[in-house]
This record gives C-alpha cells, sequence and structure tokens, in this order.
C-alpha cells in the first residue's frame, strides 16, 4: 500500500498525456520568441534564442483513471461511460477529454454545452447538481478558439467533480448560458463577460459586475494594455503607473 496521499500520487501521474518526438515538435507553429520581451538591446540571459511553439491539442488516453492518479480504470472512466450512455451525440459534441493532475476536463463543442450540461445535471449515473463557478481564460495565438469558458460542476450524489472547457473565436465571442440549467452560473457568467467579453446567449441580465457600466474593454484579457489606466477618484485624475512622476 502506497504511504502518498491522492495529492502525491495525482501530481506523480500528472503528465499521462502522449508525448511528442522532437521532430513533431519542430512541425508546430511558433507563438512567441524569446522570454521576457525586451528586443532593443543586447541578449546577455541567452534566453533571446527560446523559441516556444503552439501546444498540440491532444486527449488524454484510456484508462482515464481518478482523482488519485491511478493507471487503471476508475472514477473518470465511470462519468465519461455513463456520459457517452445519456448523450446519443456524444461524438460530435466533445472534442477531446483531458486528464491532468487528477483533474477531468470536456472539451465540448459550444453549440452543444447546454444540452451536456443539462444530462450531467439530470442523468442518474452523473448527476452533476451543482455547478460551483464559471471562469475565463484569453489565448491570443490559439486561432479560432481564442475564448475559452470553463464551467467547473460538482456532484453531490457521487461526490465527484468535472470542469466542461468551450471555446469561441474574438471574432464571434458568444456561447450559450447555463443559468437555465444551473441558476448558480448567473453571476459568474457576468464576471466573465465583465472581465474577458464572452457574450453569455440566453443569460437573464448580462451586464458588468466588477467594473463601471461605461468601462470600455475587458481587463483580463492578454491584449488588455499593459501599466494601467487613468483613474479617477474623488475629483482627481490618478496616472497609470508607467505614467506617474518619479523621484528617483
Amino acid at each position: 500500500m502506497s504511504s502518498q496521499n491522492p495529492e502525491q500520487q495525482a501530481e506523480q501521474a500528472a503528465d499521462r498525456l502522449p508525448a511528442h518526438a522532437e521532430d513533431e515538435r519542430r512541425e508546430q507553429p511558433v507563438v512567441r520568441t524569446g522570454m521576457f520581451g525586451a528586443n532593443t538591446t543586447g541578449d546577455t540571459s541567452g534566453y533571446g534564442g527560446l523559441v516556444v511553439r503552439q501546444a498540440p491539442k491532444v486527449s488524454a488516453p484510456r484508462p482515464y483513471g481518478g482523482p488519485s492518479g491511478t493507471a487503471e480504470a476508475g472514477e473518470f472512466d465511470e462519468v465519461a461511460d455513463a456520459l457517452e450512455r445519456a448523450y446519443p451525440r456524444f461524438g460530435d459534441a466533445i472534442e477531446r477529454v483531458v486528464v491532468d493532475r487528477g483533474e477531468m476536463t470536456f472539451y465540448v463543442q459550444r453549440e452543444h454545452l447546454a444540452d451536456v450540461a443539462r444530462t450531467m445535471r439530470d442523468d442518474p449515473a452523473l448527476r452533476f447538481e451543482l455547478c460551483s463557478g464559471v471562469s475565463g481564460v484569453h489565448y491570443p495565438d490559439d486561432a479560432g478558439a481564442e475564448l475559452h469558458s470553463v464551467v467547473h460542476l460538482l456532484s453531490i450524489t457521487h461526490n465527484r467533480r468535472v470542469r466542461l472547457e468551450t471555446t469561441c473565436p474574438d471574432a464571434d465571442p458568444h456561447m450559450p448560458s447555463l443559468v437555465p440549467v444551473y441558476p448558480t452560473a448567473d453571476w459568474h457568467e457576468r464576471e466573465t463577460y465583465d472581465f474577458f467579453g464572452i457574450v453569455y446567449d440566453g443569460h437573464p441580465a448580462l451586464t458588468r459586475i466588477e467594473m463601471p457600466d461605461d468601462w470600455v474593454g475587458h481587463p483580463q484579457r492578454k491584449d488588455y494594455p499593459l501599466g494601467g489606466i487613468p483613474v479617477e477618484y474623488r475629483g482627481a485624475e490618478i496616472p497609470p503607473p508607467d505614467e506617474r512622476r518619479s523621484y528617483t
């Protein structure tokens, strides 16, 4: 019997996704060169030659195992099998399944998101009754899928957690709201809209929740200006940090 706790086992079993040979990595598109973004002075660190390539979108191999990171069929396989049985269009809806660090993520086509979520909630073998959060991620170099919406689900009945991740392009930042399925997604979707600009169609009141209503832009996107912006406070305007007077 192992003396490791489940978290340690999950960490050791984290890199179960298939590795890619060096020649395969060379064929992947370059998304960034260098380390620190500076290109006006000589490079004395050696990081100027760093080449970062687009990570491949791969699926975890079967068996998926479970939160403990075991290499045998486990809870995650049961969830995937139950969803495939309950949702007839599983093959069309699920782009890929990723199991990493003891966590399971279903990548769902956005047109199927609401139906998949409703199946996850209602099927007796799944019973993910609670949406504990909706968050956003921005990948500017992920062409056609720059915006990601991540839904965190909890099954109180079976004591299991999974994620549903859905993407949309910057040019069409729309995806269906899950508020009709999970009312707790209400303010989470508002926050994701506020910070990332993802428009959740069908939301009952998709308005800003953190930033002022007349705010321009979405501050947690990677293309948002760095260095801050002018802030007006009690009649005085405070410039962004990179424009303030220096006393040194």
